[in-house]
């Protein structure tokens, strides 16, 4: 049986996704041990970057050749400023700021990086940057919610969230746009891997992340 491309890039990038799964961070979230200042500092970053997810996908809606696409772009988009809600519930619940954002250097590489994939390259490209996100985030929400053990876990919103079956779609979406419309070559699978860079150089800026002592 012939892989798709979307599982090929998958496979091919499994080291990427393997270090963001055993990466302290992510182990943080899972036991609920992860320190508070950390995780809201994530929040308001991923809130920065998700402004930027969401207007690539808009973008992809003008760029895409049929209505098939239109359509799929723009329900992608939908869930973006969806997940943006769920970081803004985090306001109320764990006190984190998303609106009052600085991007770290990792952030803005990886906003910078997905906006300039976005103006400049064709609707298989841009599902290409953007299906990493979709599809990470599912698999990690889908692993830690399988050895989640304690229901008072602070971050529990976070990982039933990832892991839902509505999720999982967002992600089976965006592989089937990359399998529409990205071309099996070197380009497409620079695309994809840079992004599941930034992924990871994400939640390593998170982990690394403290706060100023005037926060203290």
């Amino acid at each position: 049986m012939v892989k798709r491309l979307s599982e090929i890039l998958w496979e091919e990038n499994q080291d990427i996704a393997q270090s963001c799964l055993n990466h302290p961070f992510v182990q943080g979230i899972a036991s609920g041990a992860l320190e508070r200042e950390k995780f809201n500092w994530y929040v308001g970053q991923d809130y920065f970057y998700l402004h930027a997810f969401a207007k690539a996908f808009c973008l992809a809606t003008v760029k895409t050749p049929d209505a098939e696409g239109m359509r799929a772009f723009h329900k992608l988009a939908g869930g973006a400023l969806g997940e943006m809600k769920l970081h803004k519930g985090f306001e109320e619940t764990l006190a984190a700021e998303v609106e009052k954002v600085i991007p770290s250097k990792a952030t803005r590489m990886y906003t910078d990086f997905l906006l300039a994939t976005a103006w400049s390259s064709d609707a298989g490209l841009i599902a290409a940057a953007t299906t990493p996100c979709n599809r990470l985030y599912a698999w990690l929400g889908q692993n830690l919610k399988g050895h989640l053990d304690d229901e008072s876990n602070p971050y529990i919103d976070w990982i039933l969230m990832y892991s839902s079956d509505s999720f999982e779609e967002l992600a089976k979406e965006t592989e089937r746009l990359v399998d529409l419309y990205a071309l099996d070559d070197e380009n497409t699978r620079t695309v994809y891997r840079y992004a599941m860079i930034c992924e990871y150089e994400f939640f390593d800026a998170a982990w690394e992340y403290s706060p100023p002592e005037s926060e203290l």
